[in-house]
C-alpha cells in the first residue's frame, strides 16, 4: 500500500509482457458546500510529535517521494488511487488508505537495493505493477473482512489501523509448509485491524500464483488471524470445524449422487 495502503517496494514482480507511503504532503483542501462530499483519504498518518521523525509509524516507510530519481529513463504518473480500505484515525473518524504512484514505487524499489537497467522493465510495465499491487491488497482486505464477519454483531465496521512487511521473517505456517516440500511465500505482511477498538493482528503470507490474470491479480494469498490471543485461536478452529463439516457433507452428497 501507499500510505496508507503498503506492499510498496515488496512485490514480486511476474513476468507483466505476458498480462499485460506514505503521507504525501498534507495539503490543506477548502470545503465547497456546493458539491457533494467525497470520501476522506488518509494521507497524513503522522500523529503529533512525530512530525520529526522519518519513518511513518503506521507503515514503517520513509516520506513520499513523488521526485524523479536521478538517470530515471522516463517520467512516471505522480497520481494515486484511493483504496476501499477503511482507516482507523485516533480521533474515531475514517478515512481510506491511498495507494502509492507510479514515481513512489519506483523509488521505493530503489531504496531497497533494486537498480534499473535497459532489459529490466519499460514505462508500461510500471503501470502494471502499480495494478497488481492494489489488487493484492484489495484482495487481501477483502479476505480479512472474511474473519471479520464472525464477529459482526459485536463490530460492524472493522477498519485498517497499521500494516507492516516481513518479507525475510517467514510465519511458522509457512515454514512448516517448506519442511513439507511446498515453496516458501515472496512476502509477509501483517495487518493490524481496528474491530471497534479492539487490536486484532492478521499474517498475510503472499505466494506465487503464475501468471497474471486480467484482473491484474497473480498473488496466492494465505490470509489469517495470527495466533497470538485466546478470540484469534478461536476464530480459527471454528474455521476449520466449518471447513471439514462442509467438505464432509459434500463428501456425502457426491457419495450419494454416485450411487
Amino acid at each position: 500500500m501507499g500510505n496508507t495502503v503498503s506492499a510498496e517496494a515488496s512485490i514480486k514482480m511476474p513476468n507483466i509482457s505476458e498480462g499485460s507511503n506514505p503521507p504525501p504532503e498534507c495539503p490543506m483542501h477548502k470545503k465547497n458546500e456546493n458539491v457533494p462530499e467525497k470520501p476522506k483519504v488518509s494521507e497524513c498518518p503522522v500523529q503529533a510529535g512525530q512530525q520529526g521523525t522519518d519513518i511513518n509509524p503506521y507503515n514503517m516507510m520513509p516520506p513520499a517521494n513523488q521526485q524523479p530519481a536521478p538517470d530515471q529513463p522516463f517520467e512516471l504518473p505522480t497520481q494515486r488511487q484511493v483504496s476501499s480500505i477503511p482507516r482507523a484515525m485516533p480521533d474515531g473518524s475514517t478515512e481510506f488508505w491511498v495507494y502509492p504512484s507510479q514515481q513512489m514505487f519506483w523509488n521505493a524499489m530503489l531504496r531497497k537495493g533494486w537498480r534499473w537497467k535497459n532489459e529490466d522493465i519499460e514505462q508500461k510495465d510500471m503501470e502494471d505493477i502499480i495494478k497488481i499491487h492494489n489488487a493484492n491488497n484489495e484482495q487481501a482486505w477483502q479476505e480479512v473482512l472474511k474473519w471479520e464477519a464472525l464477529h459482526a454483531k459485536e463490530c460492524g465496521h472493522p477498519r485498517l489501523k497499521s500494516f507492516g512487511g516481513k518479507a525475510s521473517d517467514y510465519s511458522p505456517r509457512a515454514r512448516i509448509r517448506s519442511w513439507l516440500g511446498y515453496e516458501l511465500p515472496f512476502d509477509r505482511h501483517d495487518w493490524i485491524v481496528d474491530r471497534c477498538g479492539k487490536d486484532v493482528r492478521y499474517v498475510i503470507d503472499y505466494y506465487d500464483g503464475g501468471e497474471v490474470d486480467n484482473k491484474y491479480q497473480f498473488a496466492l494469498l494465505d490470509v489469517r488471524p495470527a495466533m497470538d490471543s485466546f478470540d484469534n485461536v478461536w476464530d480459527r478452529m471454528k474455521v476449520m470445524y466449518m471447513r471439514y463439516r462442509y467438505e464432509l457433507i459434500g463428501t456425502k452428497e457426491n457419495t450419494k449422487l454416485t450411487n
